[in-house]
């Protein structure tokens, strides 16, 4: 019995810390919120025409800036750490906002994508400086956009227009920055887990009262 107690702590243990950690410190909490009921958008033309609104959905968003086709890269990073991962997600949408006049740009950056990702879900929304400017400083963000109207970083938006993030004064983080594939695996790769299990288990959970109501 002894001998077993022995070989479970020193084999056995270590594997399980490993994989508890290895996972994230935030894979077993609730992801905060950092701006609570954000606005919706206003109504703003899309590149394939479709109206775009954050409400019931989880929106992946970012702000291209008027030198999108420069900041390229960003979205390849995005779109094969996160995008292609989760794009059959039904309730999943990533937007860009960005200013009007860059219609051409974005859509070089749709065309690039598009012979290995399927871009249904890629929304390029365009506004005028000044309205994006406004939803910007309404999201309240330590951050600020760039003389551009852009930002590397992406923000992660609930069904109920909840901005979410890490509050956690040792590792704050309101977006995850695209420039940086490895942050895209790691921080915002956990943090996403996290929106998809809670909606999860939201709608198991509401599965399970329908059952019980219906016995």
């Amino acid at each position: 019995m002894k001998k077993n107690i022995v070989l479970f702590v020193l084999f056995v243990l270590p594997i399980v810390a490993y994989l508890f950690f290895a996972s994230g410190v935030n894979s077993f909490t609730t992801l905060p919120v950092i701006t609570p009921k954000v606005a919706d958008f206003g109504n703003w033309n899309s590149l394939n025409e479709k109206k775009i609104f954050l409400d019931k959905k989880i929106t992946v968003l970012g702000f291209a800036g008027t030198n999108i086709l420069e900041n390229r890269g960003n979205y390849f990073n995005l779109n094969e750490k996160i995008y292609k991962r989760y794009n059959g997600f039904e309730d999943l949408q990533f937007v860009v906002l960005c200013p009007i006049g860059t219609e051409k740009e974005a859509q070089k950056i749709v065309d690039a994508l598009s012979p290995f990702t399927d871009v249904k879900n890629w929304n390029f929304v365009f506004a005028s400086k000044e309205d994006i400017q406004s939803f910007y400083d309404g999201l309240h963000l330590k951050e600020k956009l760039n003389e551009n109207l852009g930002t590397s970083n992406v923000y992660i938006i609930d069904k109920e227009r909840n901005l979410r993030g890490r509050k956690d004064q040792k590792e704050y983080k309101e977006g995850y920055d695209t420039f940086h594939p490895s942050e895209l695996s790691n921080e915002m790769l956990d943090d996403f887990k996290i929106i998809l299990y809670e909606y999860r288990a939201a709608l198991k959970k509401n599965h399970n009262a329908t059952k019980q109501l219906l016995k």
